[in-house]
């Protein structure tokens, strides 16, 4: 199918963010400023997005028509297989863009190759045209993301290309029962991440940071994920005479399900991505299923 157009996605810059708080510029400046802060790093991350933004949209023109779609309207956004998707941005708004990308073409740009890391961006402004004409010539290659999934018992569902987290929107502990493979625990904790391998370099990563720090070196590796794998790992978890402590990570394999029922009265919750927004309601009585999903995206690679 002949691809009309590319869509390209950007999301805010913090300084947009900022003067959207603070109605200008100046405001914003004087805010930060006033607490200490370098409001110049701020402007220049800024511009050095733009500049980087402003050079892809002059040369994807030359080549096919283009519009742009701010990050906030994506869920809302219905691609078609006429379309290419272009993301620039960080590595976490290429994970919220695929989960609504219908298997459509990502090619990923990296505006900023000295802030972000780039696991997830495999083209800059200077070679993104290559993944282009390979996705317009049909020529392409690329890499599958798969997603998590979690189903409730009264039927919603949720998808996540890097980690879906599950617990209570507070400080408070979540109380929550767990099984997995015919073992169940009753759990006290600040919640579970269940990670796929695109996401095992974000959030699941940092909890292993944070255990090589503490401990130092200690036998701990931090996991090795196919496609087909998803990890789980309990954050913080309290052990009492009604809560235990024996199921606290593991790998899931394809198949495997991870059964969560809440046992929380209220502010229970399953978000994705790290979008607060994007979530289910998880109270007593709800009983998520998380597995694998047989749903992926398309990330173009160089």
């Amino acid at each position: 199918m002949k691809i009309e157009y590319a869509i390209i996605i950007k999301n805010k810059t913090r300084l947009e963010s900022l003067i959207e708080r603070f109605n200008t510029k100046a405001q914003a400046q004087f805010y930060i400023e006033s607490l200490g802060g370098n409001f110049q790093e701020y402007v220049d991350e800024h511009d050095t997005f733009y500049h980087s933004f402003l050079e892809v949209q002059t040369q994807l023109s030359k080549i096919i028509k283009n519009k742009v779609v701010e990050k906030e309207f994506i869920p809302s956004y219905i691609f078609s297989k006429k379309n290419l998707i272009v993301v620039v941005g960080q590595d976490g708004l290429v994970a919220n863009v695929a989960k609504y990308s219908k298997n459509v073409p990502i090619i990923a740009i990296n505006p900023d190759e000295e802030r972000y890391d780039g696991v997830l961006l495999p083209f800059n402004t200077k070679n993104f045209l290559n993944g282009i004409n390979s996705v317009i010539n049909e020529s392409f290659s690329s890499k599958e993301m798969r997603f998590a999934e979690v189903v409730l018992n009264d039927g919603q569902r949720l998808l996540a290309v890097n980690d879906l987290f599950i617990g209570i929107s507070s400080h408070s502990s979540a109380r929550y029962k767990v099984t997995l493979n015919g073992k169940e625990e009753i759990h006290s904790s600040s919640g579970i991440i269940v990670s796929t391998k695109t996401g095992s370099t974000g959030w699941l990563s940092s909890i292993f940071n944070m255990a090589f720090g503490l401990l130092g070196d200690v036998g701990l590796e931090y996991p090795k994920l196919n496609e087909d794998d998803l990890y789980f790992i309990v954050r913080e978890p309290f052990k009492s005479k009604r809560t235990q402590t024996s199921m606290c990570g593991g790998k899931l394999k394809k198949g495997t399900q991870l059964i969560i029922e809440s046992l929380m009265p209220n502010n229970g919750f399953i978000f994705s991505d790290g979008i607060e927004k994007d979530f289910l309601q998880f109270n007593s009585g709800a009983i998520a299923e998380i597995k694998l999903s047989d749903e992926s995206a398309v990330l173009v690679i160089n």
